[in-house]
């Protein structure tokens, strides 16, 4: 039997936040995989090793971890003032598909020094020193985001002294400005609050009835007080992970938080969603320790926040998430500005599993309605090899 040999792609795997994945500029796919289908996630799929029923990724480039099962296409933008079109693909681990619908916050910041060191920004809008502003297009939900990058040299600076919990070593700080980040084009109808309002009771058959808000910015996010749900806000990934009936309740409150935010049909829509939306829970601050072993005291953070993605409790906070949390926040009387005090709130530092992040946002009434102009957060990036990434020839 003759079996077709490995093709080799260009490819960049790069740390963005507190995530890591997979870059293609878009120009270097394979032909069949340069456009949206099956393709392209057949291709993106055996790159990162899914799916995988032993849940390890190990033949490829994945780390079996929501924060490392991820890719991202970039190319030149088409779209007048913007340098990139930016498209995430969230690879599920387990399961045969690539979720496209929803951003990843902590890659974003990988973004702008991706686009300069390969060409995809114009050499012109880059100083020899200095801070460039990249201005990127989120495809995935119609977007616009400013990253902030330093460069010396004429090239882009990654070292530095910028801390990151989550991120074990320093590195420059990047500085990402989220755009309008509420109402997603992709789901929920364009509204901010898809239900009408800043909180309400959403009952949960097996489950219970509690408060929730749900809001679509930076990622559609389902916030839950903690305690209603029997918990503390201090717990870290194994109080959650290692608990199954507490991983099938969050699943149960997203799949329903979904469908009351319009964003599936039907429930069993919610399972071929895994990306989107996410749950989170907020309390009131308190003393833990964080996963570092590093104490996290109540002078330290303005409210807890501990966040679901891919249906396990994240070690950090998602990008994308933290925009939601930092809008949320600024709104008077959703359940993450009464957690955090309540009032007008222009920035929290909020406490997650690996530590804090400080995290800023600009809302104002507007005839009625709350409007959300920007979020603005500091992240890190680092190229961690570059070459070619290698697939069978035959696996797309």
């Amino acid at each position: 039997m003759t079996h077709v040999p490995q093709i080799k792609v260009p490819a960049t795997y790069m740390r963005g936040g507190t995530s890591k994945g997979v870059f293609f500029r878009l120009q270097d796919l394979p032909a069949a995989a340069q456009v949206p289908g099956a393709a392209r996630d057949a291709l993106l799929m055996r790159v990162i090793g899914s799916p995988d029923p032993y849940g390890k990724q190990t033949d490829g480039m994945g780390a079996a971890t929501s924060s490392t099962s991820k890719t991202v296409i970039l190319s030149k933008s088409s779209r007048p003032d913007h340098d990139i079109d930016y498209l995430f693909g969230q690879v599920s681990i387990d399961k045969p598909f690539v979720d496209w619908s929803g951003n990843c916050g902590n890659l974003t910041a990988a973004v702008g020094p991706f686009g300069i060191s390969n060409g995809l920004v114009d050499p012109g809008r880059v100083p020899q020193n200095g801070t460039a502003i990249v201005r990127i297009w989120q495809a995935n939900i119609g977007k616009t985001i400013i990253a902030h990058v330093p460069v010396t040299n004429g090239a882009v600076q990654e070292t530095g002294d910028f801390e990151l919990d989550g991120v074990t070593f320093p590195a420059a700080e990047v500085q990402v400005e989220f755009m309008d980040p509420a109402a997603e084009e992709e789901g929920g109808g364009g509204a901010m609050f898809p239900t009408g309002n800043l909180v309400d009771d959403l009952e949960v058959p097996g489950v219970g009835t509690f408060r929730a808000t749900m809001i679509n910015a930076g990622i559609p996010t389902i916030f839950v007080n903690a305690a209603d749900i029997g918990y503390k806000g201090t717990e870290l990934q194994d109080d959650i992970n290692s608990d199954a009936k507490a991983l099938e309740m969050f699943e149960k409150i997203r799949a329903y938080g979904a469908l009351r935010m319009g964003l599936i049909k039907h429930l069993d829509e919610a399972a071929k969603r895994q990306h989107t939306p996410k749950v989170a829970f907020v309390a009131k601050p308190a003393d833990y320790v964080s996963s570092s072993g590093k104490p996290v005291t109540t002078r330290d953070a303005d409210v807890l926040v501990r966040a679901l993605s891919m249906g396990k409790l994240h070690h950090a906070m998602m990008g994308t998430a933290a925009v939601a949390i930092g809008t949320a926040a600024a709104i008077p009387g959703t359940l993450v500005n009464l957690a955090a005090g309540g009032g007008h709130l222009e920035a929290v530092r909020f406490g997650h599993p690996s530590g804090t992040l400080r995290v800023g946002a600009q809302a104002n009434l507007v005839d009625g309605a709350w409007v959300v102009t920007k979020a603005i957060m500091s992240r890190s990036a680092r190229v961690l090899m570059e070459g070619w990434v290698r697939v069978p020839g035959d696996a797309f």
